[in-house]
């Protein structure tokens, strides 16, 4: 998936490298459940009209979020929004792929994938069939996933008292008991190893894999999933993973919908109580910048595949809002910005053209990326430098900063005008440590950035001595 072009839409996406996002299913393949699906589906629908009509006034209210710590240890945040009947809740832990052991690059992907395919013991057991007919029955389901930073498991439910219960019941079981099948993890390792080698020909993976690597080259966001890693992983490394990063302490509850706060408290200390109390994190190697260099990787395609960039910036790094507003400028507004007008349509050198910043933890990445014929990518990349040379000396215009702050501004609505995306930033306020009043404070922080602002921001983060360039299909 290639990152939106803006800082925004990264702050929510979560990647997995098995792309987890999974669905109650098991209906599909049993006529005698088909009654149960028209009767999920139609609850669905309703709750969808009725969520249409509703989004406008919940973009214009005020979004309290309340916090506190459970008696597990879990940090716990909380919107109650009693519009709709449904319940939204997402655990987040430290446990993304920079904390993949050495030399088996995936098991936090796979360990968060599989969360779901068994469960409990004994009598309680649960198949990951019995979860996945059970989420249908109660017209819930669960999602699961993992970035570089954070693992996530969330649920979707009705607040209705039968079907919240049993959902929570459920969501408890995959979260505190999971039994990592061994059928279900050579199934996913076969799954993931082929998807790997096919996009190990792909040159839009390739570069991104390449570069990914080049800009990290000692440091865990560098390491990427490769078949042989894959292949080395085993039960007891995803118990081993397990036991380590999912504990109390390490859990970040968001919880919005239908629900007091008293009810919110239950469901997160209900939900982290029989987890490991778990030991201090251990922090990630600091990130050194790397050296200018063009690395070039030979490969058939008609077109280069081109990334150029460096670690750029954390997520609490106090330059974010320079750098939001600089880089809606210089590559993350699409037409308006300096690389489209100047990359595509100046001189038709590429169909698409973007920058964009993907705070993480530590520095995340900082990347202009663009797809040109053979022939021409070198001329593309001089004018690309040409731009962000031009960008680092003077920054913004006064209109072009004008226009990035009234695009940044108005579109907040448009990304919290539903719960599943008020979940989104809720989770990331709390796993980040963002102020409760994030939200609140997003126009008034982008609103005062100024020109120097952006070009001091831009000089510190953006050096050229530290770009590195990635070309496959180079000539």
């Amino acid at each position: 998936m290639r990152p939106i072009k803006s800082v925004i839409p990264a702050e929510a996406g979560i990647h997995s490298l098995c792309g987890q996002l999974k669905f109650p299913d098991s209906g599909l393949r049993r006529n005698d459940e088909v009654p149960r699906l028209r009767s999920f589906a139609r609850i669905w629908l309703i709750l969808l009209a009725v969520t249409l009509t509703l989004f406008a006034g919940l973009a214009r209210a005020g979004v309290q979020i309340q916090h506190w710590v459970a008696p597990s240890g879990a940090k716990v945040y909380f919107v109650e929004s009693r519009g709709l009947p449904i319940l939204d809740v997402q655990i987040d832990f430290v446990a993304g792929s920079a904390r993949d052991p050495a030399e088996k690059s995936g098991v936090a992907s796979l360990a968060a994938g599989l969360l779901e395919s068994g469960a409990g013991e004994g009598a309680a057991a649960l198949d990951e069939e019995q979860i996945s007919a059970r989420l249908v029955d109660l017209g819930a389901r669960l999602s699961s996933s993992a970035d570089h930073d954070r693992a996530s498991l969330g649920l979707r439910t009705l607040s209705f008292a039968a079907e919240k219960a049993g959902a929570l019941a459920l969501l408890h079981a995959v979260l505190s008991a999971p039994t990592f099948p061994e059928n279900a993890l050579a199934r996913e390792k076969t799954r993931t190893i082929e998807a790997l080698k096919e996009a190990a020909t792909r040159p839009d993976s390739i570069a991104a894999r390449r570069f990914a690597a080049a800009i990290y080259p000692d440091h865990p966001y560098g390491r990427v999933a490769t078949p042989e890693s894959v292949a080395r992983i085993t039960r007891d490394d995803l118990v081993a993973f397990y036991k380590t990063h999912y504990a109390a302490r390490h859990a970040v509850v968001s919880i919005i919908g239908d629900v007091s706060k008293d009810e919110a408290a239950a469901i997160a200390q209900q939900l982290t109580a029989t987890l490991s109390a778990g030991e201090a994190s251990i922090a990630l190697p600091a990130i050194k910048q790397p050296q200018r260099d063009t690395v070039k990787v030979a490969h058939p395609a008609t077109q280069s595949h081109i990334h150029i960039g460096l670690p750029g910036m954390s997520r609490t790094d106090p330059d974010y809002f320079a750098l939001l507003v600089g880089n809606y400028t210089l590559g993350g507004g699409g037409f308006v910005s300096r690389l489209m007008k100047e990359v595509r349509e100046k001189r038709g050198y590429a169909y698409s053209v973007y920058s964009y910043f993907a705070p993480r933890v530590q520095a995340g990445p900082f990347q202009i990326g663009l797809q040109t014929k053979r022939e021409q990518a070198q001329d593309a990349l001089q004018v690309v430098d040409e731009v962000l040379t031009t960008f680092l000396a003077e920054g913004p215009t006064a209109q072009e900063l004008a226009a990035a702050k009234k695009n940044l501004i108005d579109g907040q609505a448009l990304r919290i005008d539903s719960n599943a995306k008020l979940l989104g930033y809720l989770s990331l306020i709390g796993f980040y440590g963002l102020p409760l009043d994030y939200l609140d404070q997003f126009p008034r922080q982008v609103e005062a950035v100024t020109r120097d602002d952006v070009r001091m921001a831009f000089q510190r983060h953006v050096k050229p001595e530290y770009l590195v360039t990635v070309i496959v299909a180079a000539d």
